[in-house]
Formats: structure tokens, sequence, C-alpha cells
């Protein structure tokens, strides 16, 4: 079981039956009153978020995940077919809303983690560091570069994220698919 101290940022717990992870917390006491803990969390099955304080005397039963590798195949008209990495013969297809953001950032062929509560899929975990090539970009121009500024590219995965000036079209770059940013370049196009 998990007391109130318990919950810091990353951790996940049962709450009315439903998975929850602590995106904040803060420790709190008022002049007579007793410690709390101010939290928001997010519902890993519906994706909502809330503000909740949770007393001293709360307790709160630690979710249990299981994350399983899988290969991201293919999507079509909304969907989203993966396949077991172990196993190929079993294909699965997940829904547009359920994949996320992690969509942005899915290629074919790509490995990612699945994370399971029971039975149901409640999150898609991609890398945090993806190679992806630059499909649109605005033409450099000479000079642009001496204020470091910065242009909105086209990756082929459909993503539009911003990068620096000297990025063109064909290169491939490395994005930080927790903030959405770019990286680094890692090999210049051809």
């Amino acid at each position: 079981m998990l007391t109130m101290n318990d919950l810091k940022k990353g951790t996940i717990f049962v709450l009315e039956d439903q998975p929850y992870v602590v995106l904040e917390s803060s420790h709190s006491k008022m002049a007579q009153s007793r410690a709390v803990m101010q939290t928001k969390i997010k519902n890993l099955v519906t994706g909502s978020t809330l503000n909740r304080t949770f007393q001293q005397a709360d307790r709160l039963e630690e979710a249990e995940i299981e994350r399983k590798k899988f290969v991201f195949l293919f999507a079509h008209r909304g969907e989203y077919c993966f396949v077991n990495e172990k196993d190929k013969s079993k294909r699965f297809f997940m829904k547009e809303e359920e994949v996320g953001s992690s969509k942005d950032y899915l290629k074919p062929n790509s490995p990612v983690d699945l994370e399971f509560f029971g039975e149901k899929v409640i999150r898609v975990m991609i890398p945090v560091k993806m190679d992806l090539k630059v499909i649109e970009a605005p033409p450099s121009i000479k000079g642009d570069t001496a204020t470091g500024g910065t242009k909105t590219v086209v990756l082929e995965t459909g993503a539009r994220i911003q990068a620096p000036l000297f990025v063109e079209m064909g290169d491939i770059i490395r994005v930080n698919t927790d903030l959405g940013t770019y990286a680094e370049r890692v090999e210049k196009g051809k």
C-alpha cells in the first residue's frame, strides 16, 4: 500500500479502480492543520487530469502495470497496427485516440513498449530519442544563421517541429519525443 508520502512524480497507483500517474506533487502544512499532499494526477485510461489532495490516513493500492515489447507495423484510416516482438503472427490494432501523442513519431518497424493494466493497453511508450527524416523544409538563406533562428520542418511521420535554419530536406535528425523538439542532426541529406 502507498501512503501520501509515496506519491512522487511518476508513481502509478489505483484510485476508484482506474490507474493514475502522478504528474506533480507538493507537500504542504498549514498552521495547525494536518499535512497534506497536493497532487496533479492523470488517468491512464481516459487521459484526463485532475488535482487531488491526499491526507495522511489515505492508503492507495500500487497499480500493477505490465510492460511488453512490440513493433509498430503501419497505420491505416485511424487504426495503428502492432505486432508482438516475440510472436509476429499475432497482430492487434489500436485507435488513433488510444495511441495518443506517440502517433506523431511512429514510423513503420519502430520498436515500442506497450503498458497494460489488466488486459487493456493504457500507454504506448516510444523511445525518448528517435531518428526521423525531414521531408519538407523551407529553404535557408545565406546570413540567416547569425540570429540562431528556427524554422518549421515536416518529418516523415507527418509531425511538425521547430529545427535550426541549417536543417534541409532529406536530412535525418534526432528528435526528443517527450518534448517534441529537435535534438541534433544525425545525417546530412544528399
